[in-house]
């Protein structure tokens, strides 16, 4: 999935000459932890709400202007790269936001909360499901088999996870579906001898 699907486009932006006691100002405002800064539509510098503390420890931190102490190469990422590449990043770097830029001009900002946003809707959590968990050979064919069973029982996956199971050559499968009946699907699985474990709407 490409960033500029999930990134945040109505963007509170500062000026570098503006002081530190404007951004906490914004930060509070806004309830935003980053702040791009912008000189003539121009994306120059990024900080963080962690910088700005930091810098309100010092002597007349309060008006000192970000331009000073703001980071001026921050790592960035483009509108058309992918939801991964962020994630990856801002785990190898522990930070916690990107400035999105095109053409030296800010165009979005992605945070963590945008990459979890993302994950639990890959995995089908911000939608009303139900989920079938299953023990069976860890085999494709068994696999595609029973994914077959529960369609062809009205049953629309969602996800699949999975994990070891006791049997040396079995597996818990984890299917998410949309929010339907299961009944109909865990009789037939049943039936065909599969091992429910466990089964919710």
């Amino acid at each position: 999935m490409k960033i500029k699907r999930r990134m945040a486009k109505e963007l509170v932006t500062i000026s570098p000459d503006a002081t530190v006691l404007d951004a906490v100002h914004l930060l509070h405002k806004h309830h935003i932890r980053h702040l791009p800064v912008v000189d003539d539509g121009r994306f120059i510098g990024f900080i963080a709400g962690s910088d700005i503390k930091q810098v309100l420890l010092l002597p007349n931190g309060n008006e000192m202007p970000l331009g000073e102490f703001m980071n001026k190469k921050p790592l960035t990422v483009g509108p058309e790269e992918s939801m991964e590449d962020a994630a990856r990043i801002m785990y190898s770097n522990r930070i916690g936001g990107l400035p999105v830029v095109e053409d030296e001009k800010l165009v979005g900002i992605i945070t963590v909360g945008d990459i979890l946003a993302e994950f639990i809707e890959i995995m089908g959590g911000l939608q009303a499901s139900s989920r079938i968990d299953v023990i069976m050979h860890d085999d494709q064919e068994e696999f595609e088999k029973v994914s077959r069973l529960i369609r062809h029982k009205g049953g629309d996956i969602l996800s699949v996870g999975m994990s070891d199971a006791n049997g040396k050559h079995s597996k818990y499968y984890f299917f998410r579906l949309k929010k339907c009946n299961i009944t109909p699907i865990t009789e037939a699985l049943k039936e065909k001898g599969y091992n429910i474990v466990a089964a919710t709407v």
